[in-house]
């Protein structure tokens, strides 16, 4: 039975010692029941149970049990999600799984070292794996939603890879590298959640807007220049109170000077 993604995502608080728990494999709007089956069978052959579905176009049926192969309780454990948001909420680190190479795009890995990476870090937090459909992958949208973007190498003349295939050659990737126990220390600061950077973002979008740095009518690419910014470091917890401490700051003293300025 399919579970609805909650404001706070399923397990983000899990103290889990092992780190493929921490592993979220999120698929976004997939078009075709069956490729979900095959990822979750994909999936479990690794270790890696936690499935999140963005608006799929068709639930899981028959077909996707039936390409399960046996991996049933991935698929009754599936959270499904309205957004790319929703499925994020709780991680402190998401890895865009993307064949095409972006404009201002984030920090680009192999799939071995990104994989390397996301494993590193599930002691800080929930760490997410994020693909999109069958036919044109991630928007670009999406892909600024994540912090790093992973690349499967593949031949150049045919590098067209089946969703499925995709999520089993990151997920044995990410065994490879759980095996190799290259779990980082959990570090003395928390690291901010994904909801809590994305909230930094919108008061900065605000704030830039106020003192009239960002023309919201003609942004530009801006905000993504920012985000790739922020996307190089993971920010903490209280870096990020730290920063929004600055912007409220930065409002009052704007709002002050325009009350001044009437008298």
């Amino acid at each position: 039975m399919l579970c609805t993604c909650c404001a706070q995502g399923r397990n983000s608080n899990m103290n889990t010692t092992f780190p493929l728990e921490r592993v979220r494999i999120v698929l976004v709007e997939t078009s075709h029941p069956g490729n979900i089956g095959a990822a979750a069978r994909a999936m479990k052959t690794m270790g890696v149970n936690r499935l999140y579905l963005v608006k799929p176009k068709t639930l899981p049926d028959g077909h996707s049990f039936a390409m399960a192969s046996g991996a049933t309780d991935v698929l009754n454990d599936a959270v499904l999600c309205a957004s790319v948001d929703d499925a994020l909420v709780g991680t402190t680190l998401a890895i865009a799984v993307t064949a095409r190479s972006r404009e201002l795009a984030h920090p680009a890995l192999h799939a071995r070292d990104a994989a390397c990476k996301a494993i590193s870090c599930t002691n800080e937090g929930d760490v997410a794996l994020v693909f999109g459909t069958e036919m044109s992958g991630l928007s670009n949208q999406d892909v600024l939603k994540c912090q790093l973007i992973a690349h499967i190498p593949a031949n150049p003349e045919y590098s067209s890879l089946n969703l499925a295939a995709a999520v089993q050659v990151m997920c044995y990737e990410l065994r490879m590298a759980e095996e190799g126990e290259q779990v980082l220390p959990v570090t003395e600061f928390p690291l901010a959640a994904f909801e809590e950077v994305e909230r930094l973002y919108q008061h900065l979008e605000q704030t830039l807007t106020e003192v009239r740095f960002l023309n919201p009518d003609h942004p530009k690419r801006l905000m993504t220049r920012i985000r790739r910014i922020f996307s190089r470091v993971r920010l903490e917890r209280e870096e990020v109170q730290i920063l929004r401490g600055m912007l409220k700051m930065i409002s009052r003293a704007v709002r002050r000077d325009n009350v001044a300025r009437k008298k």
